[in-house]
């Protein structure tokens, strides 16, 4: 049994729940029923994942974040389960219709749906066929019916024996039908019946499309032109699709089954001896069949295979990005940012190594010859100016004829510059924001716009932390799918890319503060409220000082928070206020002190020392745990670093690349800026993005595009087809694994 409800209420309390809850969960993620317990309790006491995951690694025997996140979803459905289950017990008592074996298969029930299916016979309706034949007393007809016991005789001469002027029952027909009705009802709201129906639905059921009308808006969709396909194979974007289309009016969308055999599984477990009721049993059951249960599970199966598809593309919108807002930043550059644009022209704006902006106006790239020549001239001013070394080229409307322009001033002048083209997604967002108001209020949206684009390289996440997620265009059908399980999950994968890199506290946005954990919007405004009016902040506790940051909060955020310029070389690390003493020690224990970690001599002296430590006899020696002292030395041994240093760089260009200079069977480099279920979209230096369809990705087996490629990742591919037509260029990475081979 999995949950003693009654027991619950009746002796223990809440206690028992948790006992059986973190037993389950422990199951299904294949680790130890304490580190469960201890994860809970931890997320129950008010702590963060990303703090939990970081600083809390004894308590949890090092789960990762991943496994943290999990455990804190199936926690809240199973403890909703279980407020449900006490419902429904509640419920079915009050209408004196419990049984022993009810009560017993409520509290066994693991899945919501298991017990929305047991409940549905006792659940209040609206008045059926069925409740209006019992409010007539036909319900004794229809037990009598299903008992299947009579041999002789007809149902009419037993319907008889029913007839009620009174209760508007006039004749024998009338009687049996209406007790038909009932065990129509009856049959098909069975939960054993539901959940067999719906697993025969789901092995053998098919979905159907077809084009309501073939117009402009339906050539998207022509691929769905009497196409058929099983339920249970569809990819989750081919069921976004579908749903889109139907909701355009542009397709018809059927679950297909075969009816007759599923009545016959029905009927064969209905009707168990001959009896004079067979017939009457058996027509009930195919009305039942095609009036209340295929509907109901026909809807039950699209609504679940919709839910299934969002999950997927949240989860694949939320991986892509991470990956984006981790790409490595291009620090130390000063950078020329370039918006686009045809009619209004191209906005630019100059961004220094720190992101001030240092100058700005438009450049005219596309009109006549003659303001082409001035743009070159005042580009080239620019550049000798303020010395700038790097080029960012949005990549919306005009973006080819900008990175023409580019590459040939580039070439004409032997510049010491390189560009790279920047996905612009979101841009225009942020500068007509508020956010982007305050933070630059002497320049128009269009100039915010540039700003944006070159600063989005120099530092992507404290950049796209600015823009609402969905609007940054790494997902996939993003606008289809559930919007509060969308934000829920984009918001979790941008606190955990923030406290992932950590965030310097002297310079950080609000934006970027409001993501650490244990800050909230209105503490981290006042972190930059304080930081205003009382200069830089020296050291982590002295953020104690500001308003509503309490000591809870400092625990979660500490260890998140750098300081560059603090007195103490910790605050520049991922070491945690409350482990301070221990990396002292550690430290100690070398022979080096603290102030070592700011002489760079003495730091590569520590670090091939941390080399040779045996990581369990300090731990001992200290009292300290083992996890936390392998990640003191980690951060001991490269005070200051920014994990992004790991990945690689953006790919930069000094020369264009057009459509035409391509041909099949060449390799080209080029950046992985989207992923979806069915492949991957690179940019290779032209206008026109690149698929890689799945089939094209490895000769190895994966299950997803992600498990192979990630966005960020500079890599060669080989052109396979070329379309000019359509604008479309197919690539092929497992063509390039070959030739490597």
């Amino acid at each position: 049994m999995f949950f003693q409800t009654h027991s619950i209420n009746e002796k223990v309390g809440d206690q028992m729940i948790l006992e059986e809850i973190t037993g389950f969960i422990a199951k299904e993620l294949a680790i130890k029923p304490h580190q469960v317990k201890a994860t809970i309790d931890l997320l129950d006491d008010g702590n963060t994942v990303p703090f939990i995951s970081r600083y809390r690694k004894e308590a949890t025997n090092e789960l990762n974040e991943d496994h943290i996140r999990t455990i804190e979803e199936r926690l809240q459905y199973l403890r909703n389960l279980v407020k449900r289950q006490e419902d429904i017990l509640a419920n079915i008592e009050e209408q004196g219709k419990m049984t022993p074996e009810l009560k017993i298969a409520i509290e066994r029930s693991t899945k919501l749906q298991e017990l929305e299916d047991l409940y549905l016979p006792y659940k209040q309706k609206k008045r059926t066929r069925a409740q209006i034949a019992r409010e007539k007393g036909l319900e004794p007809l229809a037990e009598l019916i299903l008992s299947q016991e009579l041999t002789s005789g007809t149902p009419l001469n037993c319907a008889a024996e029913y007839i009620n002027e009174e209760k508007e029952v006039p004749s024998a027909e009338l009687a049996l039908a209406g007790a038909m009705d009932i065990i129509a009802e009856t049959v098909c709201e069975q939960a054993t019946i539901r959940a067999f129906m719906r697993k025969q639905l789901w092995q053998y059921g098919e979905l159907s499309t077809d084009l309501v009308a073939e117009t402009e808006e339906s050539k998207a969709f022509l691929m769905y032109k009497e196409h058929r396909e099983p339920v249970n194979r569809m990819p989750s974007h081919r069921i976004l699709a579908m749903n889109r289309g139907e909701k355009k009016d542009i397709l018809k969308v059927k679950l297909e089954t075969n009816h007759d055999t599923n009545i016959d599984l029905i009927t064969r477990r209905i009707i168990t001896k001959s009896s004079i009721f067979t017939e009457c049993i058996a027509e009930a059951i195919t009305d039942g069949y095609k009036r209340l249960l295929f509907p109901a599970l026909d809807r039950e199966i699209r609504s679940l295979l919709t839910e299934n598809a969002e999950k997927q593309a949240i989860r694949v919108f939320g991986l892509n990005l991470k990956q984006l807002l981790l790409q490595q930043p291009l620090a130390g550059h000063t950078i020329l940012g370039l918006d686009p644009g045809y009619r209004t022209g191209c906005k630019m704006a100059v961004i220094s190594p720190t992101g001030a902006v240092l100058e700005h106006g438009v450049l005219y790239l596309t009109a006549s010859d003659a303001q082409r020549e001035q743009a070159g001239e005042k580009v080239l001013a620019l550049i000798k100016k303020h010395n700038i070394t790097l080029v960012s080229i949005g990549n919306g409307t005009a973006s080819y004829e900008t990175e023409e322009f580019t590459a040939k001033l580039i070439a004409d002048n032997n510049l010491a510059v390189n560009y790279l083209i920047t996905n612009e997604a979101g841009a225009s967002v942020y500068s007509a924001s508020k956010l982007a108001k305050d933070e630059l209020p002497d320049y128009d949206v269009t100039i915010r716009g540039a700003v944006s684009i070159a600063r989005r390289v120099q530092d992507p996440l404290a950049e796209l932390v600015k823009i609402d997620p969905k609007s940054i265009g790494v997902g996939q059908y993003q606008h289809d799918v559930n919007q509060k399980e969308l934000s829920g999950t984009l918001d979790n994968v941008v606190e955990s890319a923030v406290n992932h890199v950590g965030v310097e506290l002297n310079t950080a946005s609000i934006e970027l503060l409001k993501h650490v954990s244990g800050i909230n919007a209105t503490v981290a405004k006042n972190i930059v409220a304080y930081r205003d009016e009382n200069g830089k902040f020296n050291n982590r506790k002295e953020i104690l000082k500001v308003a509503r940051l309490g000591q809870s909060a400092f625990t979660q955020c500490a260890g998140f928070l750098r300081i560059a310029g603090s007195k103490s070389p910790l605050d520049n690390t991922p070491v945690h206020p409350e482990s301070y003493k221990i990396a002292e020690n550690i430290v100690a224990e070398l022979g080096f002190a603290l102030t070592d970690l700011n002489d760079k001599d003495k730091v590569q002296e520590l670090q091939a020392k941390f080399k040779t430590v045996d990581v369990e006899a300090v731990a001992k020696k200290l009292e300290a745990g083992v996890p936390t002292v392998r990640d003191i030395i980690d951060a001991l041994a490269k005070p200051g670093r920014d994990p992004r240093e790991d990945l690689p760089a953006p790919l930069t260009r000094k020369s264009i690349v057009k459509l035409t200079d391509l041909a099949v069977g060449t390799i080209v480099k080029g950046t992985v800026h989207n992923i979806t279920d069915f492949g991957a979209f690179v940019d290779i230096g032209i206008k026109t993005a690149g698929l890689i369809h799945r089939s094209e990705l490895s000769h190895k087996f994966f299950r997803h595009p992600l498990d192979v490629i990630s966005v960020g990742d500079i890599i060669d591919v080989m052109i396979i087809s070329i379309d000019a037509d359509r604008n479309r260029i197919g690539l092929s990475l497992k063509q390039v694994e070959k030739i490597d081979k």
